[in-house]
């Protein structure tokens, strides 16, 4: 809401020499912050980027001689897009308004005084606009319409990709709290095999299941686009360049699949702490807030124009990586896509090394998470 009322920071070109320029110039003046007023329309871009701006609107020469003679007006506009989340088009969508409910029924009122065609006075003016995101210039096209056709990637994507987490880490979780409470993994920890097969094979084995789903999962999300892109009379992200590569596809389920083994390591680690099959639902939780939270900021923001400590703290989350890859495989982002990759595959080593050393100890069999018995330890350490 706050940003809706803030001013849209704008470049503005006029070339016309009419009366009417004068008056669109006036309303914008008004109603934005208005960082370049010129004629070069490079320079204006680049001025309105440094400015962290929103768009640069240019009149043309003969604006208002076409006004005049009854005949639509064109404002150019040079949108310059940082983000495809909900909350990214926020400032293109106030400028919109702003031409809509401002600068339109200001000429409607000055060419019903000289009576003129009523279609002409009912909308004065069009847009021809031109986006610019992450170095693809996309014609005919406004942010807000890229969001609605990206808006797939910004919800369907980071949902899967959190159901996904949550059932194979909730199955692995699980596990390990029957296997407590059903005395079985006594049993499993007294024969003959080292204490590292068997977290290799529990991972293998959850990561197997976990790899099915990915692959179902990818293919399902292909089927999904493609049938939007069969439908006939409506712009697609294809229009645009903004396409799917196979080997996209491959990197998309990569990092799914590492993703995955980052999570199932880390539900191993907190299976160890469940007593039983009931304690080891309240386990979950953390899993389900690591998981949720990059959901909900991926949905609402792209990464790029999240603050930096959101930046630090998303990127780290290793959840958030699978959710953010098809957004930046779009735009061939290709080393943020690796360098996701990377880092989880680093992490997920890290904790399968830390579940090997657990359980090459008793802690897998003796550890607890009881929140009366954290009471009681803080309660004797006080007393000491």
């Amino acid at each position: 809401q706050e940003e809706l009322e803030e001013k849209p920071v704008i470049g503005l070109i006029n070339e016309d020499s009419g009366d009417i320029s004068p008056m669109v110039a006036d309303i914008l003046n008004e109603h934005a912050e208005i960082v370049y007023d010129g004629k070069d329309v490079d320079a204006g871009i680049e001025k309105v980027t440094e400015e962290d701006g929103t768009a640069l609107l240019a009149i043309p020469e003969g604006f208002s001689e076409r006004i005049r003679a009854e005949q639509k007006g064109e404002i150019e506009v040079y949108w310059i897009m940082r983000g495809a989340g909900v909350m990214d088009t926020i400032s293109s969508e106030v400028i919109v308004r702003l031409l809509n409910n401002r600068v339109n029924p200001a000429i409607s009122k000055e060419l019903m005084e000289d009576g003129k065609n009523v279609e002409v006075i009912l909308e004065p003016t069009v847009r021809r606009e031109i986006t610019m995101f992450k170095e693809k210039e996309m014609k005919n096209v406004s942010p807000g319409e890229i969001s609605g056709l990206m808006s797939t990637q910004s919800s369907f994507v980071p949902i899967i990709v959190m159901m996904i987490i949550l059932m194979a880490g909730g199955t692995v979780i699980s596990s390990m709290g029957m296997e407590k409470e059903n005395k079985t993994l006594e049993t499993l920890l007294t024969l003959p095999v080292r204490r590292s097969a068997i977290v290799i094979g529990k991972i293998v084995g959850s990561a197997s299941v976990g790899l099915l789903m990915a692959v179902i999962y990818m293919a399902g999300l292909g089927y999904y686009l493609t049938s939007f892109e069969a439908s006939k009379g409506s712009a697609t992200l294809a229009d645009y360049g903004l396409t799917l590569e196979p080997i996209d596809f491959v990197l998309m389920g990569v990092s799914v699949f590492i993703t995955l083994l980052a999570a199932l390591s880390l539900s191993l680690i907190l299976g160890t702490f469940a007593k039983n099959y009931k304690s080891a639902q309240t386990l979950n939780l953390p899993i389900v807030a690591l998981a949720m939270l990059p959901m909900f900021v991926t949905m609402m923001k792209d990464f790029s124009t999240l603050p930096m400590v959101f930046k630090i703290i998303i990127f780290v989350i290793p959840f958030s990586h699978p959710m953010m890859a098809m957004r930046s495989l779009m735009f061939d982002n290709y080393l943020f896509v690796l360098s996701g990759i990377f880092y989880v595959l680093v992490l997920s080593i890290f904790l399968i090394w830390v579940i090997v050393k657990i359980f090459s100890t008793e802690r897998v069999l003796t550890a607890e998470l009881s929140l009366s018995k954290i009471k009681e330890r803080v309660r004797d350490l006080r007393i000491r």
